[in-house]
């Protein structure tokens, strides 16, 4: 086990957000996700350590409009079909966020390995 000098910020989406996606493509009743299907999709960010509710709020406003752009190019890369305005509103109505002080590297065989978020990473992740 490894102790990561840094945090978790998980993202978890929204009914309004899951609306959002299910109006990109209109499907009929049963095909529609729901929020639990979109859930199992959700994003873990590891963050600065904070320490203290107020810097873990200043970081994720300093830092929405990056998260909420790469939550919704999760679904949908063509941004012309993103809402027209990406604020904190909008941030706050389509996700949750949850942190955790602590971030523990439970795999003792493989090294952290960093690479650059694009969006072929992405679309590759997508088809797992």
């Amino acid at each position: 086990m490894k102790l990561l000098n840094r945090s978790a910020l998980s993202v978890r989406p929204t009914q309004t957000f899951v609306d959002w996606i299910n109006a990109l493509e209109p499907t009929m009743g049963d095909d529609d996700l729901t929020l639990d299907d979109v859930e199992r999709e959700s994003t873990v960010y590891l963050i600065p350590e904070m320490d203290t509710p107020e810097a873990l709020e200043t970081f994720v406003r300093d830092r929405h409009a990056e998260i909420l752009e790469t939550e919704l190019r999760a679904w949908e890369e063509d941004e012309r079909q993103w809402p027209e305005k990406l604020d904190w509103s909008l941030f706050q109505d389509f996700l949750r966020v949850e942190h955790s002080y602590l971030a523990i590297d439970l795999d003792d065989e493989t090294a952290l390995e960093i690479s650059d978020v694009d969006d072929a990473l992405l679309l590759d992740s997508e088809q797992d």
